[in-house]
């Protein structure tokens, strides 16, 4: 999703890694042989402890260790290129992201008539789901910042709103990616549970009970948005949220996979980007992709 604050700071934590998996290459890897990741920075697995510039400018804050360079390595794809930048939004499949500290070109660019598996993740950031997180950060236990903002008397949800208009651009997108490849198979992920339908946990995360439990169910609206992209389109849908739950941004550090308000992490120890998957999220989703395509 998308990122707005301490991007200048990244130049200074800049750092090629090596990649790492878990998952040892199938039998049958040489099915595909161009794997193309597309999407935002929970694509990009966006860190500030291992960012790598092999793919992408530094200010997409991509991980050497995300999701998709997993599966590229435990599939043996001979080639692979990672698109994913935080920031993006549909409009940055066929427009480049450019900031002070460099441009990712279009995401689309890295896509031939050859290649054979993309995996897309977005929609976080045309909802402006994203950037409404910190607006809900707050002082006051009692206040509802985010509700009083985008909720209206009668009712009316803007982010639900919002949410619904950025369907059809998903469907876009993956019909952008079929023209220019297609013969892909094409994997769309969702976004998992990163704060709890119950609630939150302030003041360790500062955000109320009422705020935080509208954030969750947005979450999983967003969720079942890109579910019915998928069968809508007919590519395979990657369900991250299912199996996420008790793996909020409130668990203690081994427990959560997405991190909260504090810009460090436990899993790597070191800066964090809040709000983003951490290493342990990044595995979970690689996990789901590879039972996506029949590799355990």
């Amino acid at each position: 999703m998308k990122i707005r604050h301490a991007l200048l700071a990244v130049a200074a934590v800049t750092a090629v890694l090596p990649g790492a998996t878990a998952h040892a290459a199938p039998q049958d890897a040489a099915r595909y042989t161009e794997y193309v990741a597309l999407g935002d920075s929970w694509a990009a697995d966006a860190t500030f402890t291992q960012i790598t510039t092999a793919f992408t400018p530094v200010n997409c804050v991509q991980s050497a260790r995300n999701y998709g360079k997993q599966v590229a390595q435990a599939l043996g794809v001979p080639v692979f290129r990672d698109a994913t930048c935080g920031g993006a939004t549909t409009r940055n499949m066929t427009a480049p992201q450019t900031s002070v500290l460099g441009t990712n070109a279009p995401q689309f660019d890295r896509l031939t008539p050859t290649t054979d598996l993309v995996t897309l993740e977005i929609g976080g950031n045309d909802a402006e789901l994203a950037a409404t997180v910190m607006e809900c950060v707050t002082a006051d236990p009692a206040a509802t910042p985010c509700l009083d903002a985008h909720v209206s008397a009668d009712g009316a949800d803007r982010m639900s709103q919002n949410l619904l208009a950025a369907e059809s651009r998903v469907i876009a997108t993956i019909d952008g990616i079929r023209e220019r490849s297609p013969h892909a198979r094409i994997l769309l992920l969702d976004y998992f549970q990163g704060v709890d339908l119950d609630g939150g946990c302030f003041p360790e995360i500062p955000i109320s009970d009422p705020d935080a439990i509208w954030l969750g169910h947005k979450l999983l609206e967003l969720h079942e948005m890109l579910a019915r992209v998928a069968d809508t389109t007919g590519v395979d849908f990657v369900n991250t949220y299912e199996g996420s739950a008790g793996h909020d941004a409130c668990r203690p550090v081994g427990t959560r996979w997405v991190e909260g308000l504090m810009p460090f992490s436990g899993n790597p120890v070191g800066l964090a980007v809040p709000f983003h998957p951490n290493q342990l999220g990044a595995d979970y989703q690689a996990v789901r992709v590879l039972e996506t395509l029949g590799v355990n």
